[in-house]
């Protein structure tokens, strides 16, 4: 069961796909994460992505691919896996499929976690993080004991520039202008299935199950 999971940033994609690598015993696959373990590994993929990285450069897809192909070949992604940020383009959705092709697999379910834009800059505007020991919080739904300090280690908590909303609003806008023509990618394929991600996170993950099920 190979499933890419798709949905603007701060829709909860990335929740749902460590949730239903946890359930369905499968990897959860996060280019960022791989990118991270072949450059402190010094592997001669990583060191080739530190390159263009090390520059302020996007890797290219082409070695983006080689790398995802290079650690979905690993044994604990024989059952399938779950891909969260990748592919982000139309051009890195064929890349990706055309390897595939040639390996004689293909992606099986798409998920689009589909919410307003509306939703997601409330949502994310709500976020606050502690710089000092990483946790995270959400004024609405898990607000620190006391306002405004961290529950972990009592340092005050901030609100990321990340989630700030005119931020929030170009993210979107990026992400309307490059990722949302994967939908459209996918549906034709045969295998774009959408959830309505403003429900609860386990209303979410429960509607997934059942179309994967």
């Amino acid at each position: 069961m190979k499933i890419v999971m798709l949905g603007a940033p701060g829709a909860g994609k990335g929740t749902q796909a460590q949730m239903l690598a946890k359930k369905y015993d499968i990897p959860h696959v996060s280019t960022g994460d791989i990118f991270r373990m072949n450059i402190k590994n010094g592997t001669e993929l990583g060191l080739e992505a530190k390159k263009y990285m090390d520059q302020g450069l996007l890797v290219p897809d082409e070695l983006t691919v080689r790398i995802l192909l290079d650690r979905v070949a690993k044994d604990d992604c024989k059952n399938g896996y779950v891909l969260d940020g990748f592919p982000r383009t139309i051009p890195q959705a064929n890349v990706l499929e055309d390897a595939l092709t040639k390996l004689g697999d293909k992606i099986d379910y798409a998920i689009n976690v589909d919410v307003p834009d509306e939703n997601i800059i409330r949502r994310m505007g709500g976020r606050r993080a502690c710089l000092a020991c990483g946790a995270t919080y959400h004024i609405e739904h898990v607000p620190p004991k006391k306002e405004g300090i961290c529950d972990k280690c009592g340092q005050e908590l901030v609100l990321r520039d990340d989630d700030k909303p005119e931020t929030v609003k170009n993210r979107l806008q990026v992400y309307k202008e490059q990722t949302q023509p994967l939908i459209d990618f996918y549906t034709e394929r045969g295998v774009l299935h959408n959830v309505d991600g403003t429900k609860d996170m386990n209303e979410v993950f429960e509607a997934i199950v059942a179309i994967l099920n």
